[in-house]
C-alpha cells in the first residue's frame, strides 16, 4: 500500500532561477530617445510568473506595440514575440549574461545575397534605469550598427 502524501508533487512551472532574469524590467517606465521623444512602457509578469508582457506606447508617433517573453527551460533560452500597430511581427531568442539581456532575430537573406540580423540589448541595468539598444548586422555579427537607443527611467 502506498502513501499518497509521500508521492512527489509535480514541480511548479517557471520556478527556475533563470525565469527571474527579466524581473529588472517589471514596472512602469518613462522612456526617452532621440533627446526629444518620450514614450511609456508598462511591463507585467503574468500567467503564474511564466510570462513577461510588454505594453509600449509612443503617443507622439501614434506607435503602440506589445511583446510576450518567457524563459524556455527546455532550450535554456529566452523567447520573445513582438507585434505592433505598424504590422511588424518579430521573434527573438537570447540569454542574460554579464549583466546584459540580449535577444536576437534569426538571420534573414537580403536581395543582394547578404544576411541581415537584428538584436536588442538591455544593459547598464540598475533598480531604476537601464539602456535598451536595437542593433543590426550584415556581416554575421562581426560589427553591429545601433539603430535605436532608448533610455528607461522608472516612473
Amino acid at each position: 500500500m502506498s502513501d499518497s502524501t509521500s508521492a512527489q508533487a509535480p514541480a511548479k512551472p517557471c520556478t527556475a532561477p533563470e525565469c527571474n532574469q527579466f524581473d529588472f524590467w517589471m514596472g512602469d517606465w518613462a522612456l526617452s530617445y532621440n533627446d526629444t521623444v518620450h514614450a511609456t512602457n508598462r511591463i507585467t509578469k503574468e500567467m503564474g510568473g511564466c510570462l513577461i508582457h510588454e505594453h509600449f506606447d509612443d503617443p507622439a508617433h501614434t506607435y503602440k506595440g506589445e511583446s510576450w517573453s518567457m524563459y524556455n527551460v527546455k532550450t535554456k533560452l529566452w523567447q520573445q514575440t513582438w507585434v505592433d500597430d505598424q504590422g511588424e511581427y518579430i521573434t527573438l531568442t537570447g540569454t542574460f549574461a554579464n549583466g546584459k539581456m540580449t535577444l536576437h532575430t534569426e538571420p534573414v537573406a537580403m536581395p543582394d545575397g547578404t544576411k541581415s540580423q537584428s538584436r536588442m540589448v538591455f544593459y547598464n541595468i540598475t533598480k531604476d534605469s537601464f539602456v535598451w539598444d536595437w542593433e543590426s548586422t550584415t556581416d554575421e555579427g562581426k560589427t553591429w550598427k545601433n539603430n535605436w537607443r532608448i533610455h528607461y527611467k522608472r516612473k
